[in-house]
């Protein structure tokens, strides 16, 4: 493990994950208990989720980007017991933000300062540290991970996952993308994001490659960090590939692969990044709940890699339905329904369970697309409402409801609209109350700081509207309203 200057050997990882789970365990930590983690992209932040594995506990890791809202929520329904922080964190004192939620969370027991000097009888990371606790788990089928997104209700969904469908996922990827022990991976996505997890932790410990951590993006320091550490890997949003294919053209790099997923991916990115990055470049398909459910491996045709989301890998299934469930002919549109090892074994609110699975263990993706007769998926929109920028998903529900408290606001709806950077930004569209004046983009804002929202959610474009596409009964048409947000002025 690569970050900055120092290197870390997987022994000495795992010397100090055990050593870290001593400690917890010394503080009541068991089997079963949530460990939250809200940590950048330090060794520091792999080091705490195999201390959880090596407990048999739960991790729960939550992007540094979250706030108060989100924050309070994620730690309030998990349950955690243990929560691991920076202390001042970019534009944030996340000291400061515990304390103000701590009184809304009887289960939280001990709270963790790492690189920074601990509050509030919060510990230092330095510590906590013990002698090696008992025998470790050994059940592979127990949950091992609680990890929150964004979806169609206002509020994060807790997606869990069992040692078991993780390895799955890890062990799948093999083939496709052709790993070995003389890999290296890059990774700017979170590693408290499922991409970062899979592919900076479980990949390099399956097959003994390297990962090198990026705190922060920076397309610069990225192909410095691609030439110093002879990167041959990265999977990530088109933000990344983007970014890296504005380089110098015919540059020399070490990279072989990128696989490029979690937002609207142009193709002909894929194309024109391949051939100034001098590699395969691929798209993928995959979530939370499913981190990989298609992609193209070295035996399909390098088009299909650009055209397609790929076949269903590994010993995964997809199918397509309509409205009814009834299943659709070969290139019709319909809703995707995937299942395989891989795949998560509920949210932690089970009442939202009965919408993700058919009666015969199918999940539902919520996505829509094509399949044709040789089985490469195409995806073609989205009957889940969110907004997917930079790869992180953005529920726009959650803005809804936050928006509709607006004194100026009679109705609103949120949609994507495409974005050349960001694959897709969140527009809200408002209707306003007779006589009301119309807020400001940075006065909308506001309102939603205020309520806790973390800034990456805001919305970066604002519309006024007399009134919305609806159907017969009333309702809000989304497509239509994209659609109209999409053409020339």
């Amino acid at each position: 493990m690569v970050e900055g200057t120092a290197r870390t050997s997987f022994t000495a990882l795992a010397a100090a994950a055990e050593r870290l789970a001593g400690g917890l365990a010394a503080r009541g930590v068991r089997a079963g208990d949530v460990v939250a983690l809200q940590l950048p992209n330090w060794t520091e932040t792999l080091t705490v989720l195999l201390a959880a594995a090596r407990l048999g506990a739960v991790a729960n890791p939550v992007l540094p980007i979250y706030r108060r809202r989100e924050l309070g929520f994620i730690l309030a329904e998990a349950g955690a017991r243990v929560l691991f922080i920076p202390g001042r964190y970019r534009d944030c004192d996340h000291r400061a933000l515990v304390r103000e939620l701590r009184p809304a969370l009887p289960a939280l027991e001990h709270v963790i300062v790492v690189r920074d000097q601990p509050v509030d009888g919060a510990h230092a990371y330095a510590e906590v540290a013990g002698p090696a606790p008992g025998p470790p788990a050994s059940d592979a089928g127990t949950i091992g991970l609680l990890i929150y997104t964004s979806g169609t209700t206002a509020d994060a969904k807790g997606v869990l996952h069992s040692h078991d469908t993780l390895l799955a996922e890890a062990r799948s990827l093999a083939a496709v993308h052709g790993l070995t022990a003389a890999d290296t991976v890059l990774m700017p996505s979170p590693l408290t994001h499922i991409s970062g997890i899979v592919h900076a932790l479980l990949v390099p410990t399956v097959f003994g490659a390297n990962a090198v951590l990026m705190d922060r993006w920076e397309p610069a320091a990225a192909r410095a960090l691609l030439a110093a550490e002879r990167v041959t890997y990265m999977v990530g949003a088109p933000t990344f590939l983007r970014d890296l294919a504005t380089g110098a053209p015919g540059e020399t790099t070490s990279l072989r692969l990128f696989s490029c997923g979690g937002a609207d991916v142009d193709p002909a990115l894929v194309r024109q990044a391949a051939a100034r990055l001098g590699c395969v470049a691929k798209r993928v398909y995959g979530s939370t709940e499913f981190p990989t459910v298609t992609t193209t491996g070295p035996d399909d045709p390098p088009e299909r890699r650009i055209d397609s989301e790929g076949r269903a890998i590994g010993a995964n299934e997809v199918r397509l339905v309509d409205e009814d469930g009834a299943a659709v002919a070969l290139g019709r549109e319909g809703e995707i329904l995937a299942r395989g090892p891989e795949c998560f074994l509920g949210y932690r609110n089970p009442a939202l369970n009965a919408d993700a699975f058919t009666a015969d263990g199918w999940f539902r993706t919520g996505d829509l697309g094509t399949l044709d007769a040789e089985g490469y998926l195409r995806i073609t929109g989205r009957r889940k409402d969110i907004i997917i920028r930079k790869g992180e998903n953005i529920s726009a529900r959650e803005l809804e409801d936050l928006l509709a408290a607006h004194p100026a606001v009679a109705e609103v709806a949120v949609v994507g609209v495409p974005d050349p950077v960001a694959g897709e930004i969140a527009c809200a569209v408002l209707r306003l109350r007779p006589g009301a004046r119309p807020p400001t983009l940075a006065e909308v804002a506001e309102h939603l700081t205020a309520r806790g929202l973390s800034r990456r959610k805001l919305p970066e474009r604002l519309e006024v509207v007399a009134d919305f596409p609806r159907t017969a009964s009333g309702k809000i048409v989304k497509r239509a309203l994209r659609e109209r947000l999409r053409a020339p002025a």
